[in-house]
């Protein structure tokens, strides 16, 4: 599959011809363990063990790279199984990582609490700001820098490519979590990324049915001591083992198919959900990259293809209202996770995001985070409205 090919081609087609066997238009569900082998040691197609390999997972692995346009991709159990793995592959004892200071919370607490006793070093840079993030390099001891954005759940925009250059001077790395964005409407390996990290859970899966994380690494990755970094992560992939079961992949398969068309409508009506936000007297500021006051709206409409279906914003009551808003709603529906078709709400302040309390992540206790699904968007504001109405 051609890299000239469109997305929605790539998404359908890549990694994913016919089943030599039946003619099958989709990709089977290898529900195996083990393999036949041809001889001692005569791997038929390279499969020996479903840890090691499995036909579905290699299905999804080569879709997603042609999707983020890299050299290979990984398919894992779920997407801290992807930061972790990437994260022992590429770091020792000693190295220090720059970390956003609006992270999705489970990425803070692993290399607060996981990587930081094993001897990982981390700082916290607010990565909207170019300076702050050169200014958290530690010289000959950063690593790695770890980019979300946007980000979760303040909606921060980094721009991919300064942040790369800053990094790539440093002799470090620079992975960018792409979970919120997608490959449809961000490719941060074009930017200069060298590692692109999913939860395949949200978007790219798409239907809140299946748990699972993605890696990508660029085609050449020029950091002296990592040019090798595809290779090692493989390794530890292969030998940490926390990798997407067969139906699990193909669960993720079936949502990248429809990946570009789900984009554009959560896009849509994000931007419509967006412009009632900012109307309503009771809330106080809208969080969304697309709007011309956002601290860099700029670079998010020079590295995005489209703003996003995530919209955070505040309410002038305070957390009392926000927590009543959440639970008042009846269309949207009160729960973590993000990037279904079906609208979610959250206060991520008691919700995703209480890991952090009381750290430099610590979210605005007023503050609310929408999933904008692919309802018919009228429902999704007048639900909202009613709600905003009584409690906002």
């Amino acid at each position: 599959m051609s890299d000239e090919h469109g997305f929605s081609t790539r998404a359908i087609h890549a990694g994913q011809e016919a089943d030599a066997l039946t003619g099958a238009v989709v990709t089977p569900i290898y529900q195996v363990s083990t393999y036949k082998q041809d001889g001692i040691g005569g791997f038929r197609s390279g499969y020996e063990y479903s840890r090691s390999a499995n036909p579905t997972r290699t299905a999804l692995e080569e879709c997603i790279a042609a999707l983020e346009g890299g050299s290979r991709g990984f398919a894992f159990a779920s997407g801290l199984a992807g930061q972790d793995t990437v994260a022992r592959a590429l770091l020792v004892p000693g190295d220090h990582v720059v970390v956003p200071n609006d992270a999705y919370g489970g990425t803070y607490r692993y290399f607060n609490k996981v990587a930081g006793p094993q001897g990982i070093e981390h700082s916290i840079a607010n990565m909207g700001d170019v300076e702050a993030v050169r200014a958290a390099i530690r010289p000959g001891q950063t690593k790695m820098v770890w980019v979300e954005t946007p980000t979760n759940p303040l909606l921060g925009i980094a721009d991919i490519e300064a942040i790369a250059g800053i990094a790539h001077e440093a002799g470090a790395v620079l992975v960018v979590d792409n979970t919120f964005a997608t490959a449809y409407l961000q490719s941060p390996l074009a930017l200069g990324a060298d590692i692109v990290t999913h939860s395949t859970t949200k978007y790219s899966g798409g239907h809140s049915d299946v748990v699972g994380g993605a890696v990508v690494t660029a085609k050449t990755v020029t950091v002296p001591g990592y040019e090798d970094a595809e290779e090692r992560i493989a390794f530890h992939q292969n030998s940490i083992g926390g990798v997407a079961g067969p139906f699990d992949s193909w669960l993720t398969l079936r949502g990248l198919k429809t990946l570009g068309i789900r984009m554009e409508r959560h896009c849509d009506n994000a931007e419509k959900v967006v412009e009632f936000l900012e109307g309503h007297e009771g809330v106080s500021q809208v969080l969304y990259p697309g709007l011309p006051g956002h601290a860099n709206h700029d670079v998010a409409a020079r590295q995005m293809k489209r703003f996003g279906g995530m919209v955070s914003f505040r309410l002038r009551r305070g957390e009392d209202a926000a927590v009543k808003t959440c639970a008042a709603v009846s269309l949207w529906t009160l729960g973590e996770s993000l990037g279904g078709v079906e609208s979610l709400i959250e206060h991520p302040g008691r919700m995703t995001h209480a890991s952090v309390a009381g750290t430099e992540l610590e979210v605005p206790a007023d503050l609310i985070r929408l999933s904008v699904g692919i309802e018919d968007v009228d429902d999704l504001i007048a639900d909202l409205r009613e709600v905003l109405d009584i409690h906002g």
